[in-house]
């Protein structure tokens, strides 16, 4: 079966192509390094061509509040006018857990889009939200420290792998279309500012956290469970430390 996979050249994307082939299915990588441009509509439907399964992992290159919502309206419009032309028979978007759940956030506001485009085109879909990646943690960090201090809210995250995120949006591809959310998840939840901390001491970092319940997470307070699924989840099986101890050896 052919499945073309969009941001098959990043993160999650390469190990989703790395997935299917490994299970004998034909998995097309699409991103601008192999010629295919959503943005500009260059190479997609010929990529698409004879495909049975199109799974959207791409991501903006900007985050800028106007520059995020203009990648993901007009990719996925592209995308799915081209899975419609094709005869695509399931349609899957990896997006976020909360992402319905932080207006103040453009990001997550892009991210509601897309998805909304997605569920309105009439084509059988699933659309895959996913806890923050263990890859991710620093990065999130990074984005809350002022000067030597980051400021993190003390509220529950569920973060997981990104082979795991990989694994799951494989199996999803695979199986029938939801018309609808299925959201993935890790093993456990911590309070995202002691998070912080133990990053910080696993990478041996002198920055302090300051636990702030109005701290903003990439524009957005943070409610009590805004970065946790709600019942029903998948749940992954790798924990944090055997993720460290994985990328430490």
């Amino acid at each position: 079966m052919k499945i073309v996979v969009v941001g098959g050249s990043g993160l999650i994307g390469s190990k989703v192509v790395q997935n299917l082939r490994g299970q004998g299915h034909e998995a097309v990588a699409a991103s601008p390094k192999t010629g295919v441009n959503t943005l500009t509509g260059d190479g997609v439907a010929e990529a698409l061509d004879g495909a049975a399964v199109v799974v959207d992992t791409s991501n903006s290159p900007s985050f800028e509040d106007n520059a995020v919502r203009e990648f993901f309206e007009t990719s996925t419009r592209n995308l799915l006018a081209a899975s419609a032309a094709a005869g695509v028979r399931h349609y899957v978007a990896l997006s976020i857990v909360g992402s319905d759940r932080l207006p103040e956030s453009g990001y997550m506001r892009a991210k509601v889009a897309q998805e909304n485009l997605v569920a309105a085109s009439g084509l059988p879909y699933s659309l895959v939200h996913a806890t923050q990646f263990f890859e991710f943690l620093q990065g999130i960090v990074d984005a809350a420290t002022d000067g030597d201090t980051a400021r993190l809210a003390p509220v529950l995250i569920q973060p997981m792998a990104a082979d795991d995120v990989a694994s799951e949006v494989t199996a999803v591809a695979l199986d029938a279309p939801t018309n609808g959310v299925v959201e993935i998840a890790g093993p456990e939840q911590f309070r995202l500012d002691e998070l912080g901390r133990s990053v910080l001491a696993a990478g041996h970092d002198s920055r302090s956290v300051v636990s702030d319940p109005q701290a903003r997470y990439f524009g957005s307070t943070l409610g009590e469970r805004s970065l946790v699924p709600t019942d029903g989840a998948r749940i992954a099986g790798t924990r944090l430390d055997q993720w460290r101890a994985r990328v430490a050896g």
